[in-house]
């Protein structure tokens, strides 16, 4: 029953995070992209991803629905298509993926350095918890470790995506960007939140509610979300 109960607060922490948000709008141009480009070529992949982004920013916009996560997609796919095409290589189209990861991996360890870590600033975004809270001693290590942990896995993919991008490797380095995509992050999120909660239990910080109320401790600490 525990189990059942913890697989159930998961999933009810991942549609928070990920509800409204037009997951299938970012995801199916990619997978579009990499099984066109394996059966009929980069170009027609590129218009194919293209075209399937365009219609879902269509439809979003026909039916009043929010438009953010298309209206990426379309802009996703003609930078990525735009790089492709200044370079004269068809890897190009990956550049921008690789270019971001990077930038992602230089923000998390640099946000470690600075005592203010990259997994906080995110869980405040979508929280709006104190941001005081996040930095109190016995809280902020469980997120310093997840950061760390998001900085090897974007190191991790960067490094093979710099490797098949330097071969030419179109179709690996295709589908290595789909995998580690939001497969693979889908997966981050889940350790990232089993990890991040046991820890902040261990931690015995306050829990956000104690945090606010200024209860003096012994704290309960934080024992759903992160």
């Amino acid at each position: 029953m525990r189990m059942n109960e913890k697989l159930t607060e998961i999933w009810d922490e991942l549609r928070q995070v990920l509800l409204g948000r037009g997951l299938l709008d970012v995801i199916l141009p990619p997978l579009l992209f990499v099984l066109l480009n394996s059966w009929v070529g980069f170009t027609v992949a590129v218009w194919g991803a293209g075209g399937t982004a365009v219609l879902f920013l269509i439809v979003r916009w026909l039916r009043k629905q929010p438009i953010k996560a298309a209206l990426g997609g379309v802009l996703s796919v003609a930078l990525a298509a735009a790089v492709a095409l200044l370079l004269d290589r068809e890897e190009g189209f990956f550049l921008p993926t690789i270019v971001s990861g990077g930038v992602t991996v230089l923000l998390a360890v640099g946000s470690v350095v600075a005592k203010r870590p990259l997994v906080a600033w995110s869980s405040f975004i979508t929280r709006r918890w104190p941001l005081d809270w996040y930095w109190h001693p016995q809280v902020r290590p469980a997120y310093t470790e997840v950061t760390w942990l998001w900085a090897a896995y974007f190191l991790a993919r960067l490094l093979g995506q710099l490797f098949f991008f330097q071969a030419g490797a179109v179709d690996r380095l295709a589908w290595l960007n789909l995998l580690l995509g939001w497969p693979g992050i889908l997966l981050l999120l889940i350790i990232t939140y089993v990890y991040g909660t046991w820890r902040l239990r261990h931690l015995a910080g306050p829990s956000v509610a104690e945090f606010k109320a200024g209860t003096p401790p012994p704290w309960q600490s934080q024992r759903k979300g992160f």
